[in-house]
């Protein structure tokens, strides 16, 4: 009762005049800006990130709560009307929902789409809200050295289980890690990587690092990959769902909202498997298997109900732990701490009507997202007729406009275009962005973890070794050895469901030969070739929404 007790409390705080009209300017530019296509909910929260400097911490939250929201609807819009997924967890809703699409019924794809999302969203932020605290009392009262271990495990898991090298993995969670040392150290006093420059004495902004990476980098890469030609947008008419098609659909948004909000409340979660065992149990289940891979709408309600379920049990580890399990989650984070507030287990005893109007926004943001979003639905789509030179052109001004605003200094500036290039050759050589930004973001605590175990200890690298940190360090070398460990183990002993997805998976990663990279013209049916209307000019990397390299798609 508690729980519910103090979401009131949040709702009281989030349905201020003020508070409730920035939850609903939020889903309006978080879908503006996420419909666009080429751009995820990653980049679309990195780029308005400045924004919300001048803001309330509570106020600029909630307002994130419905950008948050906004832009992962965004993101399935252009999966289903243009074929072009801005992230992991929109590739599957693009196999099916682009073929709906191209049949003539892409307003019922929508309209799954935005009810399951609605639907998965409610019952996962109120699972949220009944978890959550009960993890963050547990959370209380485990050691530095027990911290410590729970972020070694996050670092490994989104280096070896969301991508297929861990090498690349591991360099740009190593680039991260760096990143996030640069600045005076508070232990010493003594600089560390300024190379004698005044400005880096204070470390670098994680928004400046944020907005580099993934705005930045991303407009200079798809200006390099640009193709000049019309993008061909399938029109939108009423999104109307007929009876069988709501028969088809609530089984799956149930289903996926099972299946979506444990993957997301665990250290080592994320959007891209959740999804794709989503599809899979909806095409072993589902009375009409042969629509699958020509448009099922089971395919597209089950993992957009996961991908938003997901979305909503990441919370779980960022608010209660301080760790991130996907690109957009490691963005309100640096949103987080860019006010000077560390999530955390001490979170929810020291700015309980911060996190309880969060919680309660997020009900505000995902009702808004559907009463405003299926009647605007002919609008967002006209909004991808926009050219592409200016769609970047105007990126990169905003990106260098929020730079600019986080702390009113040109060296900023510089700052953002050296992180842009590196966004920029990260995406060239395959290295995805999630393990950089993490390494950023939970490096300096990872180091104050480590830092308060030893001095717990006095100096005993044994004072590391505790019953639950030995039980994670148990986990983190499984996951290292696990590809080693598969080899000796029948396959029967896998569950079929598990197998099929984690397959699905492989054979994407392989298929490209990159860290990450999924596409949506592999499921194309036996004989058939891709959409010849599908925008494939940037296609999409799957757990940072970073393009894959074209020269390099069919290796």
């Amino acid at each position: 009762m508690d729980a519910f007790s103090s979401l009131a409390e949040g709702f009281a705080t989030a349905l201020t005049p003020n508070n409730l009209m920035f939850a609903l300017l939020g889903v309006l530019l978080g879908t503006a800006i996420g419909v666009l296509p080429g751009i995820g909910p990653a980049m679309t929260v990195a780029l308005l990130l400045p924004l919300t400097r001048g803001l309330d911490v509570t106020t600029a939250l909630i307002m994130f709560a419905g950008i948050y929201y906004g832009g992962m609807y965004g993101g399935s819009t252009t999966s289903i009307l243009l074929n072009t997924p801005g992230e992991s967890a929109s590739v599957v809703t693009a196999i099916e929902g682009n073929k709906m699409a191209r049949a003539g019924r892409a307003a019922q794809a929508l309209a799954t789409a935005a009810i399951g999302s609605f639907v998965a969203g409610t019952i996962a932020t109120l699972a949220l809200a009944l978890v959550a605290p009960t993890v963050a009392d547990l959370a209380v009262e485990i050691s530095p050295a027990d911290r410590f271990a729970v972020m070694v495990l996050a670092f490994i898991a989104v280096t070896s289980v969301l991508g297929s090298s861990r090498v690349r993995g591991l360099a740009s969670l190593g680039l991260g890690l760096a990143i996030g040392l640069i600045g005076i150290d508070a232990t010493s006093g003594q600089q560390r990587l300024t190379f004698g420059i005044a400005e880096l004495a204070d470390g670098i902004d994680v928004v400046v690092v944020a907005v580099g990476l993934f705005a930045v980098g991303e407009a200079l890469w798809t200006a390099a990959h640009l193709r000049r030609r019309p993008i061909e947008v399938i029109p939108v008419g009423n999104p109307r769902m007929s009876r069988s098609d709501w028969g088809r659909s609530w089984k799956p948004w149930l289903r996926g909202t099972v299946i979506g909000f444990p993957f997301g409340a665990i250290p080592a979660g994320g959007a891209e498997i959740p999804t794709f065992l989503s599809y899979v149990t909806e095409k072993k289940l589902s009375k009409h298997p042969e629509e699958f891979g020509k448009g099922a709408i089971e395919g597209v309600a089950g993992p957009e109900a996961t991908n938003n379920a997901s979305a909503a049990g990441g919370l779980v580890p960022l608010l209660t732990l301080g760790i991130p399990t996907t690109a957009t989650a490691a963005v309100m984070l640096a949103a987080i701490s860019s006010y000077g507030i560390q999530p955390g287990p001490r979170l929810f005893a020291t700015e309980p009507e911060l996190v309880w109007g969060l919680i309660a926004s997020l009900f505000i943001g995902n009702t808004a997202l559907l009463v405003l979003n299926l009647p605007l639905a002919p609008l967002w789509a006209r909004l991808l007729r926009i050219p592409r030179t200016y769609l970047y052109a105007g990126i990169l001004f905003f990106a260098s406009l929020g730079a600019y605003a986080a702390n009113a200094n040109t060296f900023d500036l510089f700052l953002l275009l050296v992180i842009g290039a590196l966004g920029f050759m990260m995406r060239r050589f395959g290295l995805p962005l999630l393990p950089a930004i993490i390494g950023v973001i939970l490096g300096p605590f990872a180091e104050e973890e480590l830092r308060q175990a030893l001095q717990l200890s006095n100096g005993r690298v044994g004072g590391l070794f505790e019953p639950f940190s030995i039980v994670v360090y148990v986990i983190v070398a499984l996951i290292l050895l696990w590809p080693l460990v598969r080899r000796f183990l029948p396959r029967k002993a896998t569950v079929p469901v598990l197998a099929e997805a984690a397959h699905e998976i492989e054979e994407a990663h392989h298929h490209h030969g990159l860290t990450s990279a999924i596409s949506v013209e592999r499921h194309v049916p036996t004989g058939g070739a891709p959409d010849q209307g599908a925008d494939l000019s940037a296609p999409r990397g799957p757990d940072d929404g970073r393009p894959v390299d074209p020269d390099r798609r069919d290796r």
